[in-house]
């Protein structure tokens, strides 16, 4: 047997296949099918800041920034708390979670007020 491998790096696979394209298309068909290209590229991107939007409209608009895995349920109030600006010292757990209830409670009755059509 042989042992035959192509040492081809990277940057030489995207010459190899930019002749390909080339010619299995041809020179007329290439500006057609960049543009084509490009418009699905911007549709994707576009389709993918709207998601994101949605999503973060969705929570609510809350930064939730987690530092590492969280180990307990104090931690998990206590994160959520942080991120609400909802003081967590000196709580038990019971009081903390009323207190992010009524906290989240209380924004999104903000922001459904605000999303109301005024007449």
């Amino acid at each position: 047997m042989l042992g035959f491998s192509l040492d081809i790096l990277g940057s030489e696979w995207i010459i190899i296949a930019f002749v390909a394209i080339v010619l299995f298309f041809g020179t007329k068909r290439l500006p057609e099918l960049s543009r084509k290209l490009g418009k699905a590229m911007a549709e994707y991107n576009k389709t993918k800041h709207m998601v994101q939007n949605e999503f973060q409209n969705a929570t609510g608009g809350y930064n939730l920034t987690i530092q590492g895995p969280v180990q307990t349920e104090r931690e998990k109030l206590e994160t959520i708390a942080k991120s609400l600006g909802v003081d967590f010292v000196n709580k038990t757990n019971e009081e903390l979670r009323d207190l992010i209830a009524s906290k989240m409670g209380s924004q999104s009755k903000d922001q459904s007020e605000e999303s109301k059509p005024k007449n």
